[in-house]
């Protein structure tokens, strides 16, 4: 029985390459390239959890125009909410979450902003979805997708939590309902920092 493999690809959580080998390598070497590539994606997802947002413009309700990355970072903890009017699950959360933002605001100091994809032709459709849902929190738009690109997602409900410094620390994709108790939870455990 053999003691080496032939050829060996390592491949990491974002699926990049980060080995690639056809030379003959022993299981000892495998078991170090394992914790090397385990380790270099700790520290790369580690990285991304203090990234900072984009330098880019949306809209508010109004029409006024504002750079997302001057909302954050001024000593609150913000949770930004993407969303579309034909996602019923983005309008379920957002109408749960809507249901404790008061006592949120109180205990955690937390602000939420609820960002819609919908496209130019919809803004009407936002701000009568808004309207008639009640929700009291910051909406704004982002029609052509540039925030929604720039952050690289694919569909909402996608929710990012950003602490009083403006760094990125948590991200969710999807809803299912008590998703919002977890957002609480990390909404405590940042207000305590």
């Amino acid at each position: 029985m053999s003691n080496s493999i032939s050829a060996l690809h390592l491949i990491d959580s974002n699926g990049i390459v980060v080995v690639k080998s056809h030379q003959p390598i022993n299981k000892m070497k495998i078991k170090i390239l394992l914790l090397v590539a385990v380790l270099f994606s700790a520290s790369f997802l580690s990285a991304q959890n203090t990234t900072k947002l984009p330098s880019i413009e949306v809209t508010k309700l109004d029409g006024e125009k504002v750079d997302i990355s001057t909302l954050v970072g001024n000593g609150k903890i913000v949770v930004i909410n993407f969303w579309a009017t034909w996602c019923v699950p983005c309008k379920k959360e957002l109408t749960n979450i809507n249901e404790m933002y008061e006592e949120w605001q109180k205990k955690y100091g937390v602000e939420i902003i609820a960002v819609s994809i919908d496209d130019s032709k919809n803004t009407q459709k936002v701000k009568t979805t808004v309207d008639g849902a009640g929700w009291t929190y910051t909406v704004l738009l982002d029609p052509n997708q540039d925030l929604k690109r720039a952050l690289n997602f694919q569909a909402p409900p996608y929710s990012l939590v950003i602490d009083k410094d403006g760094n990125i620390v948590d991200t969710h994709a999807g809803y299912v309902d008590g998703d919002e108790f977890l957002l609480e939870e990390k909404l405590k455990e940042l207000a305590a920092k």
